[in-house]
């Protein structure tokens, strides 16, 4: 802003928006001045850069007003997560699936996992049906976005809501 300005010319726009041309950063900080305002680099990326005349404070203002604006409009999605066993009977998995459901239908993405314990680390190849089925049943809401994976003493897979 004003005296930092080091380019030799820059694209002007006055302080209702009106454009005043390509001139010498000189000329439009006596612009600037005249106007009782600031003279700050809006897009120093442009070929030449482009600088308004405007009140600063009100500015940065502005920018710190659009921004908290936009963190309030945007939506943070959860990751919710469903823990299961390999044992686990079919009712039981029928629960976990409503809840996922429920998850799901928030906006959330859920998190599965398959906790194995002691000798059932020695069957972890055969339990993987268990996720795909899981899968399988929220098909008409939900895609696999990350497939099962062994990490550990779980197995893990992520789903999200279809678009």
């Amino acid at each position: 802003m004003n005296e930092q300005i080091r380019d030799k010319e820059i694209r002007l726009i006055g302080e209702s928006g009106e454009q005043l041309g390509i001139m010498s950063s000189r000329e439009a900080l006596k612009l600037a001045e005249e106007a009782g305002l600031d003279l700050v680099k809006i897009a120093p990326t442009a070929k030449p850069p482009v600088c308004k005349i405007v009140d600063y404070g009100k500015y940065r203002y502005e920018l710190a007003r659009k921004e908290k604006d936009a963190k309030r409009k945007q939506k943070v999605i959860e990751v919710k997560e469903i823990r299961m066993s390999p044992n686990i009977d079919t009712n039981d998995l029928n629960t976990k699936v409503g809840a996922a459901r429920k998850f799901l239908e928030k906006g959330n993405r859920v998190k599965v996992t398959l906790r194995f314990r002691g000798r059932e680390m020695a069957h972890m190849s055969t339990s993987k049906h268990i996720l795909d089925d899981f899968a399988q049943m929220l098909s008409d809401i939900a895609v696999v976005e990350k497939v099962p994976k062994v990490e550990g003493r779980s197995m893990i897979m992520f789903l999200t809501v279809k678009r």
